[in-house]
């Protein structure tokens, strides 16, 4: 419905195709497409996104593409009855709390083992029986007042102990919030389930948009030019489906009013078609930096290998290339604010290449891009003030204003009062402390 609104409203141009990494996949394609239009747009999602989704790693591990569209179903018909029954406002408060903190709800280096039905089943049971109790919130408060008992005084050894039955630091909040909230009614909590699933569904996603856009965009490559040569495609249409594979792989200049930053479809498929040009025709230096793979002529072996067991970042790292680093003219700058001028840092040499490379992959890689925000205590049987650490990288804080709006959303789930503290990285000092309670420090 937003995309539908954008493009009628002249805000955004035609999506050609959405693409569902289903089993079997599932792609939609707009009607008022052209028949060229429509051989491009299958040939780079049902072909290219689809081969993608089935083989690599991060979806094979953290997906499961044969049940979605059923999940699917059940959360949009779990929705609608949470609507009907407790009211469209409230559903809302949720759904937008949740949302809020999507990006905060994901595992991303081991997930937790799934229980068996049963184990479901008895969880379930001790969930309804533990938020149906009356007076569970009133055993430490007093709920006219909002006066709270003297908080006993715990041990290093009794702080341990209760972090480590809580299994903390929890790096998923909305787990967290989903298992252990006080105040959170069973229907809330599937509705944060629903809304952490999806999460956990659509993050490879987020990890591989150069390589899952190049691989896409390689394919209906190919397929569009075999079907050329083989003469079962004419010359215009050709033409019609290059001019259009032409606007997709287009890189605007940095100082173009369309430019907003690498396009992942112009990188992906440049890195790609460099692989293949690495492959059949080496250059001496090309020799050098892959000796692994470069004159080995079963170019498609190293592609589906690369399509296989890499996400941005390590693509990047392994496979770029000084020739294309030349053709995108990359290079660095450093900002020092104690130098009047900006310095250009590394430069087209053997130590800039590797750095620029380096440079270039951490910045897709998640773990530099996301904040590493953790739960890491909950005393259930005092004050239950909600405990959240933020490790600041590179003195990289969070935004006041959002920060604040934020620990709102997660209080609302909480229902008690929320602190997060921001530690630097290297030396452990705090860099920031916001609560609920005050304003923000």
């Amino acid at each position: 419905m937003r995309d539908e609104s954008n493009y009628r409203q002249g805000r955004s141009g035609f999506a050609y195709e959405i693409v569902i990494n289903s089993n079997p996949c599932i792609s939609y394609n707009m009607e008022e497409n052209s028949m060229a239009m429509q051989i491009l747009v299958m040939s780079h999602a049902a072909f290219g996104h689809n081969h993608f989704f089935k083989n690599n790693y991060l979806f094979r591990d953290w997906t499961d593409a044969s049940s979605i569209h059923d999940y699917l179903a059940f959360a949009k018909n779990f929705i609608a009855q949470c609507e009907q029954e407790y009211g469209d406002e409230e559903v809302e408060a949720v759904l937008d709390a949740a949302h809020a903190l999507q990006d905060q709800g994901v595992f991303r280096y081991g997930r937790v083992a799934q229980p068996t039905t049963k184990e479901g089943e008895a969880m379930q049971l001790l969930r309804d029986q533990y938020t149906n109790q009356k007076n569970v919130l009133d055993l430490w408060t007093d709920r006219h007042f909002g006066t709270c008992e003297p908080q006993e005084n715990f041990t290093e050894i009794d702080v341990a102990e209760r972090r480590k039955g809580m299994q903390l630091p929890e790096e998923n909040i909305l787990y967290f919030l989903e298992k252990h909230s006080p105040i959170l009614k069973p229907w809330q909590r599937q509705v944060i389930r629903i809304v952490r699933s999806l999460a956990q569904y659509l993050y490879p996603q987020k990890q591989t948009k150069v390589i899952n856009e190049g691989c896409a965009t390689f394919v209906h490559h190919y397929i569009i030019n075999r079907l050329y040569e083989t003469g079962q495609i004419m010359q215009g249409t050709f033409l019609e489906i290059i001019h259009n594979h032409t606007n997709v792989i287009t890189q605007p200049e940095f100082d173009s009013p369309r430019f907003s930053g690498i396009s992942p479809y112009a990188l992906g498929f440049a890195m790609m078609e460099d692989i293949r040009r690495i492959c059949e025709n080496p250059t001496r230096e090309d020799r050098e930096w892959f000796p692994t793979f470069a004159g080995n002529n079963d170019w498609a072996s190293v592609l589906r290998d690369a399509w296989r067991n890499y996400r941005d970042d390590s693509f990047i790292l392994q496979f770029l290339s000084p020739h294309l680093i030349r053709k995108f003219k990359l290079f660095a700058i450093t900002d020092n604010a104690k130098q009047p001028n900006l310095i250009v840092s590394q430069i087209h040499n053997r130590e800039g290449y590797r750095n620029i490379r380096r440079m270039l992959a951490k910045s897709y890689d998640l773990a530099f891009l996301e904040p590493d925000i953790q739960v890491v205590d909950a005393n259930m049987s005092g004050d239950r003030e909600l405990k959240l650490n933020h490790t600041v990288h590179d003195g990289i804080q969070l935004e006041t204003h959002n920060r604040v709006e934020v620990l709102r959303h997660i209080k609302q789930l909480w229902g008690y009062e929320v602190r997060l503290t921001g530690r630097d990285q290297k030396n452990d000092e705090v860099c920031y402390e916001s609560t609920t309670a005050t304003t923000a420090v």
